[in-house]
Order: C-alpha cells, then sequence, then structure tokens
C-alpha cells in the first residue's frame, strides 16, 4: 500500500517543476484518493500555464472556403462539387491552440470532472475548461504519449506526466456516466514512478554519490550481442570504489509460490546476479567492490523479502521499501541503503 500523499512526494522527485512556490500548498493538504491529488497538481499548473499562455503549434486545417489558402484538394472539391458555389477545398497550416498536448489536457480534465473529486475542484477543473474552448477533446483511449519535449513546451512535461497517471488509472466508467478512480494505479505505471523516484532521490538528496542508470554491456566471448537483451539498470549508485545496483520491483506481491511456500521471484534474482557479475567483468582488473539489490515496494503481505546473500563473491541484498509510511520514514530507509556501499 502506498499513502497518497507520498505519491506527491514521489512526483516531486520525478518531476522537478513540483517543487516550485506554487505547489508548496500540497504538502499541508491531505487528499481521500489519487483522483483528488493529481486533480490539485493539474488545477495550479494549467493555472500557471494560462497566465503564461497555452502553448501553440502549428496544425493541418482542411475546409471548404472562398479563398484558396494552402493546397487544393482537387479530389474532395470535385465530390463536394464545391466549385458550384466558387468555393474549393484547401488544407493549409495554421498556428493554434488546439495542438494535441492542449487537447491531451483538456480532455484529462473533462475526465477528472466526471471522476470522484469534491465539488470545490469540480468547479474549478470546469472554469479552467473555458480556456480550451478552442481545444478538441480526444479519445485518450489512444493517445500516443511518446512526447517530445523542447524549450517551447517543457513546462508541459509535469502536466502531461500526471494526465498520463490520470488516464491510466481513471478509466472505470460507471453506468451514471461518472468515472471512478482505482484505489491506487496500477503496478505498471507506478513501477516507473517508483524507479525514477529513487533515482532522482539519490541524484538530489546525496550529491556525494553518483546515482545514475546506465546500461551494462555484456561481457561476451564470442558472438555478435545485438540479440541480446539490454541490461538496462533501474539505479546505480557509485561511492569511491564501491557501485550498488538496484532493481526497483513494484510488484502486488514481492514473493512468489513454489509448493504453498514463500520463495524469491526467481527471474529477478537472475537479473541482478547477471547485472553484477556483468558488471564484475567489465571492471575487471580494477579495485571495484560491486554488489546488487533488489527493491520491492512492501506490500501487505504478512511474509515481506529482507535477504542479504553472497552469492560467487558478491554481495545481493532483497529488501522491501515501505512506501506507507510518513515520508520521512522513506527518506530514512533509502538514507540506510547508502550503508551498502558508504561502508
Amino acid at each position: 500500500m502506498i499513502k497518497v500523499k507520498n505519491i506527491y512526494y514521489m512526483l516531486s522527485y520525478a518531476f522537478q517543476s513540483l517543487n516550485s512556490n506554487a505547489y508548496n500548498k500540497i504538502e499541508m493538504e491531505e487528499f481521500e484518493n489519487t483522483a483528488e491529488l493529481f486533480s490539485e497538481i493539474l488545477i495550479i499548473g494549467v493555472s500557471s500555464q494560462i497566465k503564461q499562455g497555452l502553448v501553440r503549434d502549428y496544425i493541418d486545417v482542411t475546409e471548404t472556403t472562398s479563398s484558396i489558402r494552402g493546397k487544393i484538394n482537387i479530389t474532395e472539391s470535385i465530390n463536394e462539387q464545391s466549385f458550384i458555389k466558387r468555393q474549393l477545398n484547401c488544407t493549409y497550416d495554421e498556428f493554434s491552440v488546439n495542438c494535441y498536448l492542449n487537447q491531451i489536457i483538456k480532455s484529462t480534465m473533462n475526465l477528472l470532472v466526471k471522476s470522484d473529486v469534491s465539488h470545490s475542484r469540480r468547479k474549478k477543473l470546469k472554469n479552467l475548461l473555458m480556456y480550451f474552448d478552442d481545444v478538441d477533446l480526444i479519445d485518450l483511449k489512444s493517445v500516443n504519449w511518446k512526447i517530445r519535449f523542447d524549450r517551447n513546451n517543457q513546462t508541459y512535461r509535469l502536466l502531461i506526466g500526471v494526465c498520463y497517471l490520470v488516464v491510466n488509472g481513471l478509466l472505470q466508467t460507471q453506468k451514471s456516466g461518472n468515472a471512478k478512480m482505482m484505489e491506487f494505479l496500477d503496478d505498471q505505471r507506478m513501477s516507473r514512478l517508483y524507479e525514477k523516484f529513487i533515482l532522482n532521490y539519490y541524484k538530489k538528496e546525496h550529491p556525494e554519490i553518483r546515482a545514475h542508470a546506465p546500461q551494462i554491456p555484456w561481457q561476451i566471448d564470442e558472438g555478435i550481442d545485438f540479440l541480446l537483451p539490454k541490461m538496462q539498470t533501474d539505479v546505480t549508485l557509485e561511492y569511491e570504489n564501491r557501485i550498488l545496483i538496484i532493481d526497483a520491483k513494484y510488484y502486488g506481491r514481492n514473493l512468489s509460490k513454489n509448493y504453498e511456500k514463500d520463495i524469491h521471484h526467481s527471474s529477478n534474482l537472475y537479473q541482478i546476479f547477471t547485472y553484477v557479475k556483468n558488471k564484475e567483468l567489465e571492471l575487471q582488473g580494477k579495485d571495484y567492490e560491486i554488489s546488487g539489490m533488489l527493491l520491492y515496494a512492501r506490500t501487505t503481505s504478512e511474509i515481506q523479502p529482507d535477504s542479504d546473500y553472497v552469492m560467487s563473491g558478491n554481495k545481493i541484498s532483497v529488501k522491501t521499501l515501505d512506501l506507507n509510511r510518513e515520508f520521512g520514514e522513506i527518506k530514512k530507509q533509502l538514507d540506510d541503503i547508502l550503508w551498502e556501499i558508504m561502508l
């Protein structure tokens, strides 16, 4: 389980723009569900964006007009017989607020208006939607979330990130037309946020160590490695001659069953062991101490993994991070992990 407020703290590390003064009041509030939290973030963020001006982009516009603009669509003009009225079907570029980013935000706010949020927040969302009158609604189930951000739309990164979490966690539509927020975001969405949170926490709070997420090259003796899967680490912490590779896991169950017996997920152990041994071979001949850790988000199960092993000379740990505590305690748990490489 995870406290709703802690989702905000995780987002604040994943998206640095949440640390601006405009969002400070969120820390003082309690939220009944994630829909309330995400609504408040969007209310603050979109209000700020409106003051700066909604982003505009060139979009294709097709219309039948008496004045020629852009490209003439001959076939369409003939089919419509628009020439009888001395008109032509044309397609041209228009610099407009009716762009993809604004369409995503409007459609997401419209979804939240129908969700389990307070009357006051619903009213604020409706007031903001008035600034999007010239923006079309889109089908949120078909959104392409692989969006490239540049200096012109950088302020939308957080807003679109929150929209992504809302859309993928709030699509249980009732007969009444209202939407009901799932108690928590699904494991796949939370897993990505969990990984990003841990990495950025160490980057921000512990500049004395190097926190990054590099790929580890396969140490093969023969053959070509282009068919081998990428070994992409979630978090790698380096301090002096010590390296700790962390694989962050957010599952509904952080132990599996074998003949009614709780055991570690074998594939996860194989994965972290492979990472560690290939990293060790990569640095062969250098004085490095390399260890690995599977860091699961704690679940409600009675039995939780808390083990340390030495495998072929390397320390491999399996631990949990309790996200249902006060955030100060979560920070302490993460800080304690540093002793794995700093002692």
